[in-house]
């Protein structure tokens, strides 16, 4: 099984250089046009350039040598969505990639030259964002709300928000995203899944965030 590399970036020190519409392609740089909040469309700019770094790096070539090449498997090639990939000098780049932001941050994972038909995920979320009233009936499965309800008051938010990254990384790998009702999906035990730990994560990152992995 491959070893996927994560990064971590905070959006912020993210450069964002004049040369943005070639760098992020047509199609991102017209979905970047139409966030209504420039904080908003700055964040996502320099989420795609921060991937667009980090899958320069793990090639070991100057990014300028790669396009971007998004995939959808419902809508195909050349969106501003979907599964994120890039062409190295006009052939497709060996990688596997997904990328995830929340709270000012990116998550990145990679595999280079991955196995014909591998898939990641990676999905990075805040435990603040998942507590609101309702979620569990919308997100979790029976399993999951009676596991939840099983643990100490303290540690729920946590545990819930973890379950939420789960259940998106899946769905990313998958290619299915929300389209896939989130209540349908189990994760509490799920092969090739887990939960990415504070070690791997960077030092001097805000508390409140969690992560998850998977991998097929």
């Amino acid at each position: 099984m491959e070893i996927p590399v994560l990064e971590m970036h905070r959006l912020s020190d993210v450069h964002l250089d004049a040369n943005l519409h070639v760098q992020l392609g047509d199609p991102a740089h017209q979905r970047a046009l139409r966030f209504a909040k420039p904080g908003d469309r700055e964040e996502f700019v320099a989420g795609r350039l921060a991937l667009l770094n980090f899958a320069a790096s793990l090639l070991d070539v100057n990014p300028n040598r790669l396009t971007s090449d998004y995939r959808c498997p419902q809508c195909g090639p050349g969106q501003d969505h979907g599964r994120p990939g890039f062409m190295l000098d006009g052939g497709p780049a060996p990688l596997a990639l997904s990328a995830s932001r929340a709270s000012g941050w990116v998550l990145l994972s990679g595999v280079v030259h991955p196995t014909e038909d591998f898939r990641l995920g990676v999905d990075l979320e805040a435990v603040g964002r998942v507590g609101f009233v309702g979620f569990d009936d919308l997100a979790l499965t029976g399993s999951e709300k009676r596991f939840l309800a099983s643990i100490p008051d303290r540690d729920q938010a946590t545990l819930r928000a973890r379950l939420w990254a789960r259940k998106e990384a899946w769905l990313k790998m998958i290619g299915e995203g929300l389209r896939h009702n989130p209540a349908e999906l189990d994760v509490l035990d799920r092969p090739g899944l887990r939960d990415v730990t504070e070690r791997e994560l960077p030092a001097g990152q805000p508390r409140g965030l969690v992560a998850a992995l998977a991998l097929d």
